[in-house]
């Protein structure tokens, strides 16, 4: 008695099928793969991006510490607001005393410095070199870059109104919030620091 032998392959129904599993797997792999590359990315992104800002406020905190009268006699700080602050430092070590201000224009934190000239000197404002020291800078008003108080500073008081009488500023927070992309995470980053001005103590 002859047996009948029947080759099983697959059926089209059954090839679509399968084809569409292994798509679907391919686009989820694929997926997968993107997600953690751009996680990666923007991690890596926001590392850099921190410790830049800490380069940065490190700088800002060392200038301000031994902020100065200017070559023409001027008060230490000239202007003080909640996103910049002009003031007079000897920022080279060399004997003279540069005209330094930091702002915030857009969403970039700028640095101008003026070298005074001739005897006696003169700032000229045209002489003025800036450069951009941190991008991705996110304004805001519950905490703003710089804030300023007096003596009386102690961890918990309130700043002083801006803009500030300058004369009674001893102590200034900067805070730089930074958010490479605000549609993605992680959460912007906060670097904040204090400086006292060394050469603006009261007397008590």
């Amino acid at each position: 008695m002859r047996k009948n032998i029947y080759k099983k392959g697959l059926t089209v129904i059954e090839l679509l099928i399968s084809v569409a599993i292994l798509s679907l797997l391919t686009v989820t792999v694929s997926t997968f793969q993107r997600d953690v590359f751009s996680l990666n990315t923007n991690l890596q992104s926001s590392l850099n991006a921190q410790l830049e800002a800490r380069h940065v406020l490190k700088v800002i905190v060392t200038e301000l510490r031994k902020s100065s009268q200017s070559g023409t006699g001027s008060y230490p700080i000239e202007l003080a607001s909640s996103t910049g602050i002009t003031f007079y430092s000897d920022i080279n070590n060399n004997g003279s005393v540069e005209k330094v201000r930091y702002y915030l224009s857009g969403k970039t934190v700028r640095k101008g410095v003026i070298t005074p000239t001739g005897n006696p000197s003169v700032y000229s404002a045209g002489s003025e070199v800036t450069t951009t020291l941190l991008n991705y800078v996110v304004a805001s008003s519950t905490l703003p870059i710089f804030q300023y108080y007096t003596s009386a500073y102690a961890g918990t008081t309130s700043p002083l109104t801006i803009p500030p009488n300058i004369s009674t500023i001893r102590l200034i927070k900067i805070t730089a919030i930074i958010d490479t992309d605000p549609n993605r995470s992680p959460t912007p980053i906060i670097v904040t620091s204090l400086v006292s001005l060394r050469n603006l103590k009261d007397n008590l």
